[in-house]
C-alpha cells in the first residue's frame, strides 16, 4: 500500500528579532543602521515518517516540541526550511481556532468561505450545509457574525465543516479541548465514523486519553527531533515514563 503522507528529513528554522520594535519606521531605521539583532530557533530537526491511508496517527510531545509546526507543514500552511512533505490526497485542516473564518461574516457565509478555501464549490457546500449546521448545533446563530461567537461555538462550526467535507485526511490540533463534554463525545463519535470509512487522521493533543482513544499509532517529537514512532500504547507509555523522570 502506497503512503498517503511522506515526511522526509524535514527541518524548520525560524528567525526571530531579539529587540522589539514598536513601529514599522523604527524597524527599518534599525535595519538600515544594522542595529537589529536576530536569533534562530529550530522547531524541527530532520524528522522523517510516513502515514498510510486509513491510519490514525498522533503527534505527541511537550509544548514547543514541534508538533503543531509539523501539522502546519503537512497541511501546506508552511514550507519546511529543509526536507520535503508529499501528500497524496485532500486535507481538511483544523489546526487553529477560527482559522479560515472571517469574523465579520455570518456563520452561514463562513461555511461557504471555508468550503471554497478547502477547494469545494458552492453547489457542493449547499448540499451538505444543513448537515454542517445541525451537527454544530448553531441553527439559532448561523446568521449572526462569527465575531459574536464564543470560542466553543467557533470550534463547533470549524469541526463540523472539516468533518463533513469529503477529504482524505483530517488534521486536528488541540481543538477538541474547546467545548463542553457532550460535544466532545459527539466529535469522537463523528471521527470514529470517518475512520470506519477510511479517512486518515493526523492528531495533536496533550490529553493522552484522547490520543489513545482515537489513534493506533503515535509519533513522539522532542525538541524538534523524532524520539519515537510506534503503537500508541507503547509510545505514550514511554513518553509518560520519560516525563515522570523529568519531574524528579
Amino acid at each position: 500500500m502506497s503512503n498517503l503522507i511522506d515526511v522526509k528529513d524535514v527541518s524548520m528554522r525560524f528567525i526571530m528579532e531579539q529587540e522589539r520594535t514598536n513601529t514599522l519606521k523604527e524597524y527599518f531605521v534599525k535595519l538600515v543602521r544594522r542595529k537589529l539583532r536576530f536569533s534562530g530557533f529550530t522547531a524541527l530537526d530532520g524528522v522523517s515518517f510516513s502515514v498510510k491511508p486509513g491510519e490514525a496517527v498522533a503527534l505527541i510531545g511537550r509544548n514547543g516540541s514541534g508538533k503543531s509546526t509539523m501539522l502546519k507543514i503537512i497541511a501546506g500552511v508552511m514550507d519546511p526550511t529543509k526536507g520535503s512533505v508529499s501528500v497524496n490526497g485532500s486535507i481538511a485542516p483544523l489546526i487553529e481556532l477560527g482559522a479560515g473564518f472571517d469574523l465579520d461574516l455570518t456563520g452561514r457565509e463562513n461555511v461557504f468561505l471555508n468550503g471554497a478555501l478547502l477547494g469545494f464549490n458552492h453547489r457542493y457546500m449547499a448540499n451538505i450545509y444543513d448537515q454542517i449546521v445541525d451537527f454544530a448545533e448553531l441553527e439559532q446563530f448561523i446568521d449572526v457574525p462569527v465575531r459574536s461567537y464564543s470560542s466553543g461555538m467557533i470550534a463547533r462550526l470549524g469541526f463540523s465543516i472539516a468533518t463533513h467535507v469529503q477529504a482524505d485526511i483530517l488534521v486536528v490540533d488541540e481543538v477538541l479541548a474547546v467545548g463542553d463534554y457532550a460535544f466532545q463525545q459527539k466529535c469522537y463519535k463523528r471521527m470514529e465514523e470517518m475512520f470506519a470509512k477510511g479517512t486518515t487522521l493526523m492528531f495533536v493533543s496533550h490529553e493522552l486519553d484522547q490520543v489513545e482513544r482515537l489513534c493506533k499509532r503515535a509519533v513522539w517529537i522532542d525538541h524538534g527531533k523524532l524520539r519515537g514512532d510506534g503503537p500508541v500504547e507503547e509510545i505514550c507509555g514511554a513518553y509518560m515514563k520519560w516525563m515522570k523522570g523529568q519531574e524528579q
